[in-house]
């Protein structure tokens, strides 16, 4: 996997730049998916919409390493970005166990994220992952503290 793929400006529904390179997909403006802390807001599955706790967190790096947290533990798997989809292998976790609806918003989101190529729609500083069998993780750009 090349750089200029993973390091793609997400762009769904086809906005495309002039002089964007040829295997970097489509992209739209201002809207990085790479190299980006992202906050999870929640996981939306079986039509019910489980809000996650505050250590949510993802980030994609350029070089294909996707890391955060799934709301009670670390997490760590490849991706690879292809302009409006997002794959994610395996995911690799700590194993400490919190509250129920820590444990219970975590397996959702493993669930959402593990082995799955999800669909992205990324708009003033959210992102919208939405799987083939239609959860939705809905991420909200972190802020620099």
């Amino acid at each position: 996997m090349t750089a200029a793929a993973l390091a793609v400006v997400f762009g769904p529904l086809g906005v495309a730049c002039a002089g964007a390179r040829g295997d970097s997909g489509p992209v739209a403006a201002h809207e990085p998916v790479t190299g980006v802390e992202w906050r999870v807001d929640s996981v939306t599955t079986d039509g019910t919409t489980l809000h996650a706790p505050a250590a949510a967190r993802l980030r994609i790096d350029e070089d294909g390493r996707a890391a955060g947290n799934l709301g009670c533990n670390q997490f760590s798997a490849q991706a690879t970005v292809q302009g409006d989809r997002i794959t994610f292998g395996g995911l690799r976790t700590t194993r400490m166990a919190c509250d129920n609806a820590r444990m219970t918003f975590e397996r959702a989101l493993a669930r959402a994220l593990g082995g799955q190529t999800l669909t992205g729609t990324a708009e003033h500083g959210t992102l919208v992952l939405t799987t083939g069998h239609g959860e939705r993780v809905r991420l909200t750009r972190s802020t620099p503290e």
